[in-house]
């Protein structure tokens, strides 16, 4: 795939069939990219990625009738780098926010890893916004937290969390070599003969050079890591025990080396609603850039479903 350059020589602002426009939520401003028109589906993107991981959503939810908006969260892409906030429940805040920002009375969220731990995080704070749920590749906050703590596999795939605790080494070496370990985390997550372009790479790689990008990734895993015993990490940990209640769809790839299948498997607990796993053979970390077809085409069919079933 060939990657357009943006007009504006934005590293982030890329053409497409898309509109960039900037909308204020929680007191900070966020680059939004949309398409199409018809219920509101936001797409929350995950790491080490901003909103362009969507590009082949965006316009398969437009043509199926819907909305469709992918956002840069706090602190990556076009939005706004702001000093502090970056704790899952302001996160998620950001995105209920944009959501009212859009004039729209609620939303089907699709998160994909961050933006997966944030969308479980929204339905549960801010339910009436919520419409449906789609996460990929991240369990349950409240199971994300038992499988890192208690399961020593997932503890060591998902090492470079405990590597973000240091202080500044981890932001030098993201955008050390023009970010070549951006690359090469996108490349080893991804699925074997699914690893992303050249040109992919690229984009994902310029992006995190934005001065300050680095840290602002990175700071959401901070607070993950570090609340654990303080007493807003036992808050939020005791306020995630209340159920999702809205419909929700559970995307894994069988290959995933970042989030294994079984540290995911089991969120269903936390939902009092109709919940569907779906897992996809032989994919990695990015299942919707991996085989977007197959991705897509289930997230619609279900978006469509109007008794999607447990």
């Amino acid at each position: 795939m060939t990657v357009p350059e943006s007009n504006t020589g934005s590293p982030v602002r890329i053409d497409g069939p898309w509109t960039h426009r900037d909308v204020a939520a929680n007191g900070a401003r966020f680059h939004i990219a949309e398409m199409g028109d018809g219920p509101l589906v936001l797409l929350l993107h995950g790491f080490p990625q901003f909103w362009w991981t969507w590009r082949h959503q965006l316009p398969a939810l437009a043509d199926a009738g819907f909305r469709a908006v992918a956002m840069d969260l706090r602190g990556v892409g076009g939005s706004d780098r702001t000093p502090r906030g970056y704790d899952a429940a302001n996160l998620a805040l950001d995105i209920t926010g944009v959501v009212r920002s859009l004039g729209e009375p609620d939303a089907a969220l699709v998160g994909h890893d961050l933006g997966g731990y944030l969308a479980w995080t929204a339905a549960v704070m801010r339910p009436k916004l919520v419409r449906r749920l789609a996460v990929s590749s991240m369990p349950h906050p409240r199971r994300w937290r038992s499988a890192m703590l208690s399961d020593f596999s997932q503890s060591r795939a998902g090492s470079y969390v405990w590597g973000f605790q240091r202080p500044w080494l981890p932001e030098r070496q993201l955008v050390a070599d023009d970010a070549a370990l951006v690359g090469r985390l996108v490349r080893e997550w991804s699925g074997p003969g699914q690893e992303p372009s050249e040109e992919a790479v690229g984009v994902y790689r310029r992006a995190m050079t934005i001065p300050s990008t680095a840290h602002c990734s990175i700071e959401p895993y901070r607070w993950m890591v570090r609340s654990l015993a303080r007493p807003d990490g036992i808050q939020f940990n005791r306020r995630m025990k209340r159920p999702v209640r809205v419909p929700t769809l559970h995307l894994h790839g069988s290959l995933d080396p970042a989030m294994r299948t079984r540290s995911a498997a089991g969120s269903g607990e936390y939902v009092e609603a109709p919940y569907r796993w779906r897992l996809f053979d032989g994919l990695g970390h990015f299942p919707h850039e991996e085989d977007p077809v197959a991705f897509s085409t289930e997230l619609i069919n279900w978006l469509k479903d109007p008794e999607p079933d447990r």
